[in-house]
């Protein structure tokens, strides 16, 4: 954690940050899929994921306006939140594994809407962070 000069290496760091942050992103996903699926008891729709990712998109449009406009977050609190937290919490690759399973199913037409919610929704999600964010510390 330190170079020759007793000095801290930004660079270790930064990737503890990232650690940590996507290790507590996994699990805070973890928990609100399940409650997402409890609470919404689907069998067919994967709700749990599409909420993770909506919910992550939204955060990370609000944390990136801060930290573009106030300067809110330094580089190791962006690599915490950014990159391991929200990366951690949000999940490509669920979304893409729930949806070909939809497909394979049969279930074409839930496929394509899940396809629509997490693409329109999650790009919606990013502008209304970025938009509320903006307006809530102008």
């Amino acid at each position: 954690m330190f170079d020759t000069t007793g000095t801290h290496n930004p660079a270790v760091i930064n990737v503890l940050a990232v650690a940590v942050g996507g290790a507590v992103g996994s699990v805070l996903r973890y928990l609100a899929s399940g409650l997402a699926h409890g609470a919404f008891r689907s069998t067919t729709f994967p709700i749990g994921t599409l909420l993770v990712n909506l919910a992550g998109c939204f955060l990370i449009g609000a944390g990136s306006e801060l930290a573009e406009s106030r300067g809110a977050f330094g580089p190791t609190a962006r690599a915490f939140l950014f990159i391991g937290l929200l990366g951690g919490f949000t999940t490509f690759s669920a979304f893409s594994n729930e949806t070909f399973n939809l497909f394979r199913s049969g279930s074409t037409g839930m496929g394509w809407l899940n396809v629509g919610c997490q693409l329109a929704g999650g790009l919606g999600c990013v502008w209304l962070g970025r938009s509320l964010a903006f307006l809530a510390w102008r």
